[in-house]
């Protein structure tokens, strides 16, 4: 059976939106996706959906009776798990359609819930007396590392930024547009050490929704799953095997591009997950695209921008575009637009994709390959 993405969409807005819920971006974001798909609620079986509001409140919201459902929460890569876990459904014939569904009131906290991590959990336990507290400082441990063992300077990790912001200027979604330089990222804040303010993710409000099915039930011009993987590494970073590279990038990669078919050389174009600049880094080394050590210098040379000949987070991406706390989504939304031909950005000739989905600091990873054919 053949697998396809039949909808696709994200809210009406994105950015600061203090006047939506958690729960209102969520089924905003599922009816545009409907409507992009050319269906109704009535052709939905199957709901997934990550955090709270959980599957059953979306399905109770929506009107909706699902004879399947996935509440797997893995950070933000989880919408790739539910692309790849509704397929297997789809296959197995446990639904026929299935509506995967993502809403965060990120920046406004509008119907979010509290931060916290008890003292009895892992982190609590191993990572906080240390002071490694969220995000900046928890990937610093694996910039660090990365930039001592390879060389990687703070030039070329400014270039993620720089590159990723030539692509969120031609899109008028994108959060931050204006043009930016090395010496632009490297004057902005240090948020912490080696990161600078530009260098890390945006907080945003948003949401997106995805209709996968099978190809017999399509309304539009589908994208087609060629291939996708899972995996996960350590709940907490400071467990990873090796710092320098991601463990679930590597297996899940390979998973995903063994399934499909394919090599890298077939690859037109490329999503990775990019919370903060060095991690469009390990995605390009963990899936094999270039050597290790020399992404730093790939970007920097310009084969990631407009015109390279590996086009990277064309959306801007979670630096330059959205990063609502769980960015998956909107990279799926992105390899979708570009397959399709209606990118704000897009690259003449995309027929495969690419998407690489991380979950916490370096915890899950997936991966989905993309085609707007079949081979």
């Amino acid at each position: 059976m053949t697998i396809v993405i039949a909808g696709a969409a994200e809210t009406d807005r994105l950015g600061r939106l203090p006047d939506k819920s958690t729960m209102q971006l969520h089924l905003e974001a599922a009816r545009n996706a409907l409507a992009d798909a050319g269906m109704t609620k009535h052709d939905i079986d199957g709901i997934a959906t990550v955090g709270t509001p959980g599957p059953i409140q979306i399905a109770h919201s929506l009107g909706i009776t699902p004879a399947w459902l996935d509440g797997t929460g893995v950070g933000g890569s989880s919408f790739l798990f539910h692309v790849r876990h509704a397929a297997a459904a789809i296959r197995a014939g446990l639904c026929r359609t299935v509506l995967i569904t993502h809403g965060e009131s990120g920046r406004s906290r509008v119907g979010a819930g509290r931060f916290g991590m008890g003292p009895d959990s892992l982190l609590g336990q191993f990572e906080l007396p240390y002071g490694v507290v969220g995000p900046p400082t928890s990937f610093t441990i694996t910039a660090l590392r990365y930039m001592k063992e390879t060389g990687l300077t703070h030039e070329q990790l400014a270039e993620v930024a720089v590159a990723q912001r030539r692509w969120a200027a031609m899109n008028p979604r994108a959060m931050y547009r204006d043009v930016i330089t090395v010496d632009d990222v490297l004057a902005s804040r240090m948020v912490a050490y080696p990161f600078h303010l530009l260098e890390c993710c945006l907080v945003t409000d948003g949401g997106g929704a995805l209709i996968v099915t099978s190809e017999e039930l399509a309304r539009r011009s589908p994208v087609y799953l060629l291939g996708s993987g899972e995996s996960a590494e350590s709940p907490i970073i400071s467990q990873m095997e090796d710092f320098t590279t991601s463990k679930g990038f590597r297996l899940s990669g390979e998973s995903a591009f063994a399934e499909a078919k394919i090599g890298h050389e077939d690859v037109d174009h490329l999503m990775v997950y990019d919370a903060f600049a060095h991690v469009p880094i390990y995605g390009l080394e963990d899936l094999g695209f270039v050597g290790r050590g020399e992404a730093g210098a790939f970007i920097a040379e310009g084969h990631t921008s407009p015109g390279g000949r590996l086009p990277l987070n064309t959306n801007g991406g979670g630096l330059s575009y959205t990063h609502t706390g769980m960015y998956g989504m909107f990279a799926i939304q992105e390899s979708v637009r570009q397959l399709r031909g209606e990118a704000a950005a897009q690259v003449p000739g995309v027929e495969v994709s690419v998407v690489l989905g991380n979950g916490g600091m370096f915890a899950s990873a997936a991966p989905l390959v993309l085609a707007n054919h079949l081979p």
